[in-house]
């Protein structure tokens, strides 16, 4: 493994896990960030059990979005939610959903359970990150018990007692997919827990553990993918997913329970109190900022430091897919001649600033370019950094150019999306943005090809069986015929 870089970030939470205070209702998203649930099955003012399919995505395998509680469904109060208002006790996740215990009908009828049971969202693909096709036949299983990007949940806030669910997860998994090979990434590191997550993967059999340092981004499934050799063709799927997504498919699969909550981050440099807290989809974000955030104005972006987005405008509770909410100070004035300044209390990947001497000082990061954006200087930052050995900025200057079949030569397919080029960019420039856009648009020109040349060779080969068949010379004729219209098709 080459390149990476641990963001020296202040405002992380600790590693326990807290319950969010009571709610009177739960806001539940119509859209994630690969989701859109514009199926809606309920009405207005429905009542509604726990772990009911409230949408579903009919454009993702009608992946379904299922209520985390009982309630009365209102569907006007909040545009672009379902709100639970009336909630009962319970939550779906807190209770056995009643379909049954543990599925035993094969592959084919326990992925569809997975995907009934709201446990897909956990998946995605190991190249891509999109959903991968329930029915599809995985070319690998990569399973990361780990997450480095700043702020986000990882193994050591979800696996703290869950050793034997995760085991039992990682079992059901290798059983979903027999023919394709399970690599399990745990930390190298001397921590106990993670000595004994590393002991329960190698006794898991047929397992493949692969043991990472803890530097960013040697946790991503897609880095993983390449470093193991698995297959990369345009038809090859590797299933991907994290610690909470394995415990999620123990509990559907063992147990019958449907996944409707998460452990989810509150952090970041702007909250006074960081914390992961395990929370229902649709818990209000604003329930979970409250009394939190120690400056303001603040913002808060949905994921980590390096990969997530802004939070939505309208998006007022968790969605499906939400691991954490990072939360930036939003400068408020610009600080004059800080050219001239040493940067005692800042800190720089290339070593201009004096704080870089200290390296115990965690950055205060802000939501601020601290600048303006500037044209490429070469300085090869990007490429130090870039664990899939790639060359961002020269790709960069392509792409600028509209020239992307040199960034394809380039391979800018080879993207993982991790954001180191773009943070220690001196330019400011959204590089991750910039290449994972470009290696998409070469994806889905190779999707359109493919399905022209399909349906071209489908077109001859119907030309060919409807040719009436003949006898004599004229029949030689038109044989000869229908070969040159085949092969003009193809």
């Amino acid at each position: 493994m080459r390149g990476g870089f641990n963001v020296p970030a202040a405002g992380l939470p600790p590693a326990g896990v807290e319950e969010p205070p009571a709610t009177d209702r739960l806001l539940v998203p119509l859209t994630s960030r690969r989701f859109t649930f514009t199926d809606v099955r309920v009405d207005d003012g429905q009542s509604v059990s726990a772990g009911q399919v409230l949408a579903v995505d009919p454009d993702r395998y009608d992946v379904p979005l299922l209520a985390p509680a009982s309630g009365t469904a209102r569907l006007s109060e909040a545009e672009g939610h379902v709100v639970l208002v009336g909630l009962g006790a319970g939550s779906a996740a807190g209770e056995a959903l009643l379909r049954g215990g543990p599925d035993d009908r094969g592959s084919s009828a326990t992925t569809s359970r997975l995907v009934e049971l709201g446990v897909w969202q956990f998946l995605s693909d190991a190249r891509t990150g999109e959903v991968v096709d329930p029915d599809a036949a995985p070319a690998g299983i990569i399973a990361t018990a780990l997450r480095l990007e700043p702020f986000l949940a990882g193994g050591e806030a979800q696996l703290r007692g869950a050793l034997d669910r995760l085991a039992r997860g990682l079992t059901s998994l290798a059983a979903l997919a027999p023919d394709a090979p399970l690599f399990v990434v745990v930390p190298d590191c001397d921590d106990p827990l993670a000595s004994e997550l590393r002991e329960t993967a190698v006794a898991l059999k047929g397992a493949h553990v692969v043991v990472v340092p803890l530097r960013f981004p040697f946790d991503e499934p897609a880095h993983i993918a390449r470093v193991a050799g698995l297959p990369s063709g345009l038809d090859d799927v590797v299933w991907a997913l994290r610690a909470e997504g394995v415990l999620a498919v123990d509990a559907a699969l063992n147990e019958g329970r449907p996944a409707t909550e998460r452990v989810v981050s509150v952090a970041g440099p702007a909250v006074g109190e960081p914390v992961h807290v395990r929370a229902p989809l649709g818990y209000p974000v604003e329930g979970l900022l409250h009394g939190r955030l120690c400056r303001q104005p603040a913002r808060v972006v949905n994921g980590g430091l390096l990969t997530g987005e802004t939070l939505a405008p309208g998006q007022l509770g968790l969605d499906c897919e939400c691991a954490g909410l990072t939360v930036l100070a939003e400068p408020t004035r610009q600080t004059l001649v800080s050219f001239a300044r040493p940067g005692v209390s800042r800190r720089s990947y290339s070593r201009t600033f004096v704080g870089t001497l200290r390296t115990d000082m965690a950055m205060r990061y802000r939501a601020a370019l601290s600048g303006e954006l500037r044209p490429c200087i070469s300085c090869g930052q990007c490429t130090d950094v870039c664990p899939a050995g790639i060359l961002p900025g020269v790709i960069h200057k392509h792409l600028y150019a509209d020239r992307i079949e040199e960034a394809q030569r380039l391979r800018v397919d080879l993207c993982i999306g991790c954001g180191l080029c773009s943070f220690v960019c001196p330019s400011k420039i959204d590089l991750r943005r910039q290449l994972l856009a470009a290696a998409g648009e070469l994806r889905e020109e190779a999707r359109t090809i493919r399905a022209e040349q399909a349906a071209a060779e489908e077109a001859a080969r119907l030309a060919e069986e409807s040719e009436p068949e003949a006898s004599g010379p004229a029949g030689e004729t038109g044989g000869s015929t229908t070969g040159a219209v085949v092969e003009g098709a193809r």
